[in-house]
């Protein structure tokens, strides 16, 4: 018997203004719109929470916006700032999982079927994820974890914002049974009311129709519908990389100014690597230390080895490459370590094996 397949989508709760409201304390409570200006033909690309109290939602002209919350502040958004820091949310990702399927900036699927942190439960390992990316990014992140991509897409909504939603897999056919047609991952606006038109409200009424009846109604769509009208989807998750560096950051409750205790902290940091190394037979050349200043100034050291990377050459470097950098005169909120250059590269696939731990806790 194989395992029971476990995923998690994570997705960034409004994660541009979340992003612009972390970076700017004026904007935090306040109701914020990253886009275009109130007078021009742009659309809403994000708003905060506060916001959407006003009726605002992503792709709404700006100008509406405008008339529904004219005290809102409406900022250009930063992309760079984004990929960065959705970058550092990949990184958390591929801690924990053996496939990662981004699907945009601020979300993706996650397979951590094989995972063996936590005693292999997908619903630790998703409290594990959202509170490494607040601790690293200080941004909130909601989860779905179920034995799908559907279910685990559908449940990351279900308790926004900083939501964990679990979907096991003795409730996936009562829990779609119940669902709203409109709430449906892959079921749009025009699909939800050619539905509602032939008496389709529930996924429970979706399951009643045939797969020749749905097939004929909506192309080779109906067979999807058919197949998630019954919480059915086979899609696995997809990996788009090979894996390049192995990390790990941390962000700290205050500033740091001390050099040893930074120090410290990157020894730390280095056990976590060097054992995650191990699980994976890997083996490295270069190490890297990442520094964050309390100014949000942010730069990177690295040094290639002649030879791959034991604990000791680690204290070594930590010092030396921390020595590079203005830590001690600067105060640092975050540090971070990371292992490249791998011996041989591996494609981050795991194959699946013949044993009993469909058994693992959910």
């Amino acid at each position: 018997m194989t395992r029971q397949r476990k995923i998690i989508h994570v997705d960034m709760d409004a994660f541009f203004a979340s992003v612009e409201q972390r970076d700017h304390p004026d904007y935090r409570g306040k109701p914020l719109i990253v886009g275009g200006q109130p007078d021009s033909r742009g659309v809403v690309a994000a708003c905060s929470y506060e916001a959407r109290k006003f009726g605002i939602h992503s792709a709404m002209p700006c100008s509406r916006a405008y008339r529904l919350c004219p005290q809102a502040i409406f900022v250009k958004p930063r992309f760079d700032a984004y990929r960065e820091v959705s970058q550092q949310i990949r990184d958390i990702f591929w801690r924990y999982a053996s496939e990662v399927e981004p699907l945009s900036l601020d979300e993706a699927y996650l397979d951590v079927t094989y995972t063996e942190e936590f005693n292999g439960s997908a619903t630790l390992i998703a409290k594990a994820i959202k509170q490494d990316i607040l601790q690293e990014t200080n941004l909130y992140a909601s989860a779905g974890v179920s034995y799908n991509k559907f279910l685990a897409k559908i449940g990351s909504d279900m308790d926004k914002p900083n939501g964990l939603y679990v979907i096991l897999p003795q409730q996936g056919e009562a829990f779609v049974s119940e669902l709203a047609i409109g709430k449906f991952h892959g079921i749009g606006p025009a699909t939800e009311a050619k539905m509602k038109q032939l008496g389709i409200e529930t996924g429970y009424d979706l399951r009643q129709k045939s797969e020749a009846e749905l097939t004929e109604r909506f192309g080779k769509s109906g067979q999807y519908y058919f197949n998630i009208a019954r919480a059915i989807d086979e899609r696995p998750v997809r990996s788009t990389r090979i894996r390049k560096s192995l990390g790990k950051e941390t962000t700290f409750s205050h500033d740091i100014l001390s050099v040893p205790e930074l120090t410290a902290k990157l020894g730390d940091l280095a056990d976590i690597v060097l054992e995650s190394l191990a699980k994976q037979n890997l083996k490295a050349r270069t190490v890297t230390v990442k520094v964050k200043y309390a100014d949000f100034q942010q730069v990177t050291r690295a040094q290639t080895l002649e030879h791959s990377i034991t604990l000791a050459d680690l204290n070594e470097w930590i010092q030396k490459l921390l020595a590079r950098t203005e830590a001690g005169q600067k105060t640092v909120r975050l540090v971070g370590l990371s292992l490249s250059g791998f011996d041989v590269p591996v494609v981050e696939k795991v194959q699946p094996q013949l044993d009993l731990a469909f058994c693992n806790p959910f």
